[in-house]
């Protein structure tokens, strides 16, 4: 009677695991209820690890609790869970998408262990053993690619590496590694020589895979990974019958899915494209073309007057803005203008600072208030209204190439119109090119003056230029 109060209070607690899962994710695509979403999964993720830890039986009820497995256990949470705050709560926003890559590798590492660890003890369970190889295959991949996808964000590894054929060397090698799994399976072999020659060629070809694209697409192949991880974790679910573990990763790799496409449809590629294209990656051959004009440099007292005397301003933040941690400024820019009955917006592209809600969270950061973000899809019209556009860090977001060149690599990659502006200040540190390593039409146009300078010391200068006026 007592085993079976046990069970039913575990299925409770997976119930509220899956249940705070779905609705701390919901809240997470609001800016205003993201935080709380994070805590109600949390909460979530803690109710049904401990319903596992004290309530968790297995049919034989065999499941032997001691002081010491439950010191272990405790201990590597501890562990895990402190480096994991340290970590996060010290990373710059710059860092994100490596944090959440290294993040997404360590997930696929657990998927990975799981497989490598119950696989004896599922010797002769066809079913239980695709469940194990499915999840090691998928696992090692994320973890290894997402690894590789770490190391080019952080420029360690900053050239693509390709070699002749690579996509058809790359295809053959993943259909080898899954013909060995599913050899492993129907064979019954219990070699460990077997499973651990699996683990190696899967992680081998999560390196091969990653390796040869551009480090402009990283971040839609974090969320490629991220999405495999998800996946991976479910397997495990099956293998577990565990109902939160399978919710969590179905749930895991469905958003990782979704935010891949969202990232492709902004770039307007698909994503054969981005896995075999290598976008970004060759910035010397794309960086060939020639300076399409003059520019013009201003000041900060020409741009400040600029400013001041305008009716309309829109502001694209950029990856600048956040590697110069400016959105204080910004922000204390914007307030300056309209105290002088100045109308600020701030136009926000899809990856904008590398992810999808990057330059959201960036800006939320300093009390910019959610009202005053715009998305490209609604600030674009805007444009042909708005007396100066404050270009701040961004460079491929804002290039007319992507609209007027058939033959630029970023041809038909949704852009923010800022051309049409009446005017335009790009704040930048030199005319160095972005992640396509391509030339910005955008900066010869007559309209446009550039201001060069570190974003957060420029837009200083202009703040104390504007109030002299």
């Amino acid at each position: 009677m007592f085993e079976n109060f046990n069970i039913g209070l575990l299925e409770i607690c997976y119930l509220i695991g899956s249940i705070t899962f779905i609705v701390g994710l919901k809240m997470m695509g609001n800016p205003k209820t993201a935080r709380n979403g994070n805590l109600i999964g949390a909460f979530g993720m803690t109710i049904a690890i401990l319903g596992t830890i004290f309530l968790y039986n297995n049919a034989e009820g065999t499941v032997h609790r001691s002081a010491f497995k439950y010191a272990l256990i405790f201990g590597a949470i501890a562990i895990g869970t402190v480096s994991g705050w340290l970590v996060a709560k010290r990373v710059q926003m710059t860092k994100m998408p490596e944090l959440v890559s290294m993040f997404n590798g360590m997930g696929g590492a657990c998927a990975a262990l799981i497989g490598l660890t119950e696989f004896n003890h599922n010797l002769g369970n066809i079913g239980a053993l695709g469940f194990i190889m499915a999840g090691l295959v998928i696992g090692s991949i994320s973890f290894s690619g997402s690894v590789i996808a770490y190391l080019k964000l952080a420029g360690t590894l900053k050239k693509p590496i390709r070699i002749p054929a690579y996509n058809i060397i790359n295809n053959v090698f993943f259909v080898a590694v899954v013909a060995f799994a599913i050899y492993i399976v129907v064979s019954g072999a219990s070699s460990p020589i077997l499973l651990w020659s699996l683990f190696a060629a899967a992680l081998i070809y999560g390196v091969l895979f990653v390796f040869p694209i551009g480090g402009a697409d990283m971040p839609v192949v974090i969320s490629l990974l991220n999405s495999f991880t998800g996946l991976a974790a479910a397997f495990g679910g099956f293998l577990y019958d565990n109902k939160v573990m399978l919710t969590g990763g179905i749930l895991v790799g469905s958003a990782g899915t979704l935010l891949t496409l969202a990232m492709c449809k902004a770039m307007n590629r698909p994503l054969s494209n981005v896995i075999f294209g290598a976008f970004g990656g060759n910035s010397a051959t794309a960086s060939g073309d020639e300076t399409q004009g003059t520019i013009k440099d201003m000041s900060a007292t020409d741009a400040a007057v600029l400013l001041n005397y305008s009716k309309k301003v829109v502001i694209v933040p950029g990856y600048g803005l956040a590697v110069a941690q400016a959105q204080h400024i910004i922000h204390e820019l914007e307030q300056l203008l309209e105290e002088r009955g100045v109308e600020v917006k701030y136009a926000i592209h899809p990856v904008a600072g590398r992810m999808p809600g990057h330059m959201n969270v960036l800006l939320a950061e300093s009390d910019v208030d959610y009202d005053k973000l715009v998305e490209m899809e609604d600030i674009n019209p805007e444009f042909d209204q708005t007396d100066v556009v404050l270009v701040v860090g961004a460079n491929d977001v804002v290039n007319p190439a992507a609209k007027t060149d058939p033959s630029s690599p970023i041809y038909g990659m949704p852009i923010l119109e800022v051309n049409r502006a009446k005017n335009i200040i790009v704040n930048k540190r030199s005319m160095n090119a972005g992640y396509a390593g391509i030339d910005n039409l955008l900066f010869y146009d007559d309209k446009t003056s550039m201001y060069f300078g570190d974003a957060k010391k420029a837009l200083q200068e202009l703040i104390s230029e504007i109030k002299q006026l």
